[in-house]
C-alpha cells in the first residue's frame, strides 16, 4: 500500500469517527482541523474524492451528507450454518449495509412488518422489509400493493390478464383484487433485529 493510500484511508476513518460521535458530517473548518491542513482548498480537493468514492454526497441544497460508504462494517470471514467448527476472525473487507442490502437508493424504502401472512416466507412482525418502486414485477416475486383500496405484501402471481395475491401462510386465502392494483415495489430484503436494547 503506498503512503499516499495509506493517508487517504486514515482520512475515511477520522471522517468516520466523527460522524459516528457527533451524528453530523464536520465542516470544512472541522475538517481542516481534523486531517491538519492548513488550508480550505486543500479539504475542499478531498472531499472532491470523498464523492467521488461515495463516502459523501450533496443534497440539493448542496450541504455535504453522508454517503452509501459512510456506515461501513467489517466483514472478518465466513461461519458454518451445519456442525460447529472455530469461527476465526479474519478481515476480509469492509461492508456498507445500504450498498449491500439496496439497488438504488433513490428508489427505496422501508417498512416495518405487521402480520403473520408472510411468516413462511420467513417474514415476522416486527421485521423491516426494503421496497424497491419501479422494478419488474415477476411471477412469484413479494410486492407491496394497494388492492381494492387496501396496502398489502404478498406473493405477486399473474396468468393472462388475471392478478392473485397469495399470503405465504396458509390461514389466509389466495385474494383476488376485484377493482384496482397499484403495485408499490417489490420487496428486495427482510431485515431482523435479533437482539434488542
Amino acid at each position: 500500500m503506498t503512503p499516499a493510500i495509506t493517508r487517504y484511508k486514515n482520512y475515511q476513518e477520522h471522517l468516520r469517527r466523527f460522524y459516528q460521535t457527533h451524528k453530523r458530517i464536520p465542516s470544512y473548518s472541522e475538517m481542516a482541523a481534523l486531517f491538519s491542513f492548513r488550508s480550505k482548498n486543500a479539504v475542499a480537493k478531498l472531499v472532491k474524492k470523498f464523492i467521488t468514492h461515495d463516502l459523501l454526497t450533496k443534497n440539493r441544497f448542496g450541504h455535504l451528507t453522508p454517503g452509501r460508504r459512510m456506515a461501513q462494517t467489517k466483514v472478518l470471514g465466513t461461519v458454518q450454518a451445519g456442525f460447529p467448527s472455530p469461527a476465526e476472525e479474519e478481515l476480509i473487507d469492509t461492508l456498507s449495509l445500504d450498498e449491500f442490502l439496496i439497488r438504488r437508493p433513490e428508489a427505496s424504502y422501508l417498512l416495518k412488518v405487521s402480520g403473520d401472512s408472510m411468516i413462511d416466507a420467513g417474514i415476522h412482525p416486527g421485521d423491516m422489509v426494503i421496497v424497491e418502486r419501479g422494478h419488474p414485477v415477476k411471477n412469484g416475486d413479494i410486492v407491496v400493493v394497494q388492492a381494492d383500496g387496501e396496502w398489502t405484501m404478498k406473493y405477486y402471481h399473474k396468468k393472462g390478464k388475471d392478478v392473485f395475491l397469495k399470503a405465504a401462510n396458509r390461514r389466509y386465502p389466495i385474494f383476488k383484487p376485484r377493482q384496482e392494483l397499484v403495485v408499490g415495489g417489490v420487496v428486495v430484503a427482510c431485515i431482523r433485529k435479533y437482539v434488542s436494547k
